[in-house]
């Protein structure tokens, strides 16, 4: 397990009786705490619930990659896709995404395990890959502004693919994230 997680550290949970809420406190030792699922489970043991709650929200597979036609190298862009909101990382039209975005791609298994620009920070790539979620991650912290806290998300420097010519995308390449 990743040093990013609480449940490697030695913890006590201190829980009271919902019933008698002026009760004593117990505790549960680590060892009897129910480990979260992602932890219990492999990505292709999870509930379809299980697999979208980990998408961090971080919109980083949202943005445009141009490949190379010569060599099939991937370039990044600061584009995002036209459906996602920028200011909240989510998908405006998730339902329909596929429809309204031909190019868009589902993010099951075998992408994860295919697609070699999915950043190292993903949820799927970094459960894949042994490591556990990071401590920005919202099923982690709690909070979905942590990857945005974080320093993770596309928040405040991508542009929607809509503010470019498509003939001027490759403008807007950018190095690869600093996922180390």
């Amino acid at each position: 397990m990743s040093s990013d997680s609480i449940f490697d550290k030695n913890v006590v949970i201190y829980t009271s009786d919902t019933r008698n809420r002026e009760g004593p406190l117990t505790t549960i030792e680590k060892d009897e705490a129910e480990l979260p699922f992602w932890q219990e489970k492999t990505l292709d043991e999870m509930t379809e619930s299980e697999w979208e709650s980990l998408c961090d929200g971080c919109g980083r597979c949202c943005l445009v990659k141009l490949e190379d036609e010569d060599n099939g190298d991937v370039h990044l862009t600061r584009l995002a896709c036209a459906l996602l909101d920028i200011g909240s990382c989510r998908c405006t039209d998730y339902a329909n995404r596929h429809d309204k975005m031909p190019d868009c791609l589902g993010i099951d298994l075998a992408t994860v395990r295919s697609l070699n620009w999915l950043p190292r920070t993903c949820a799927y790539r970094r459960l894949d890959e042994g490591r556990d979620l990071a401590w920005w991650h919202p099923l982690v912290s709690g909070s979905a502004e942590t990857v945005h806290q974080a320093g993770i998300s596309v928040r405040g420097w991508a542009l929607s693919e809509n503010s470019a010519r498509e003939d001027a995308y490759h403008r807007f390449i950018i190095s690869d994230f600093d996922d180390s």
